[in-house]
């Protein structure tokens, strides 16, 4: 009977604490690079699921919030499933704003990156795969590198990751400068400390997904494991001073292999950077 109870009582729990509605988490940081605000929008591990018919939620809560460019931070499509969702979300947003896209784990891995790319290139957005572009916003110029996901393969990767090291090398530290990686993981990464940033946008990780606020902060991560040291928020380096990091939990309502958001919403980041 107490083993009954507590199943019970546990299967309560998770269903009252699952949250499936699409919040904005906004970040502000300040920055002596910069002249004029810049809005930057992070969506991270749609999974080619959707917020309301055609995306109609998510995109208007992206359009509420005005930003200067949307940068997508991987696994927005998925091997998977169908790519309707992706293409429902890109064809809802590519004519209204500048997209920067970096692949994810989902994306990079199997036969079907290619196909998942040109569906990408196709509504016009630009694709990172070892390289750093300069863009203008708001008549200032940053710059945003990024690479694919490592799960695109070991040879592939160590390849874009030496071409984006000279294109770092070419770069003007002058300007703010935005590195686009799936995973969280690639912040303190010995691979990466040597590239010169001032922050690091991600997804990957979908919050740990089960979270207990200010006591536990996910259960569980891909590429980190249990007890992951990254789930959401920011980070700040452990190695640089000048190096933040900020973790979206995504918008994935559920998993691939479908485990519950247990107080960890879907969300969509928001940061503005700021001049001091």
């Amino acid at each position: 009977m107490f083993i009954i109870i507590s199943v019970a009582v546990i299967g309560v729990f998770l269903l009252i604490s699952v949250d499936h509605k699409l919040t904005v988490t906004r970040y502000r940081i300040e920055t002596d690079k910069l002249d004029a605000p810049v809005r930057i929008a992070l969506l991270s591990d749609l999974h080619s699921g959707f917020h309301g018919e055609n995306q109609e939620v998510l995109i208007s809560m992206l359009d509420e919030q005005k930003p200067d460019i949307v940068l997508l931070g991987g696994d927005i499509d998925d091997d998977f499933k169908s790519h309707h969702g992706a293409i429902k979300l890109l064809d809802g947003i590519t004519d209204k704003y500048d997209c920067i896209y970096v692949t994810g784990n989902h994306e990079a891995r199997g036969d079907k990156v290619a196909e998942i790319k040109a569906l990408f290139r196709e509504r016009g957005v630009v694709i990172l795969e070892g390289e750093n572009r300069v863009v203008e916003i708001n008549g200032q110029r940053l710059n945003i590198f990024g690479i694919d996901d490592p799960q695109i393969g070991e040879e592939i990767f160590q390849k874009q990751l030496e071409q984006l090291e000279s294109a770092i090398d070419s770069i003007d530290d002058g300007l703010y400068t935005i590195f686009l990686s799936h995973r969280p993981e690639l912040f303190d990464n010995v691979l990466t400390k040597k590239l010169r940033y001032d922050l690091l946008l991600a997804g990957h990780t979908h919050g740990g997904q089960l979270r207990i606020p200010r006591v536990l902060e996910g259960v569980y991560s891909p590429g980190q494991g249990i007890f992951p040291e990254y789930t959401s928020g920011l980070y700040m380096s452990s190695y640089s001073e000048h190096k933040k990091m900020i973790v979206s939990t995504g918008l994935a309502t559920n998993h691939p292999i479908v485990i519950p958001r247990v107080f960890n919403p879907p969300e969509i980041v928001i940061t503005d950077l700021i001049p001091e």
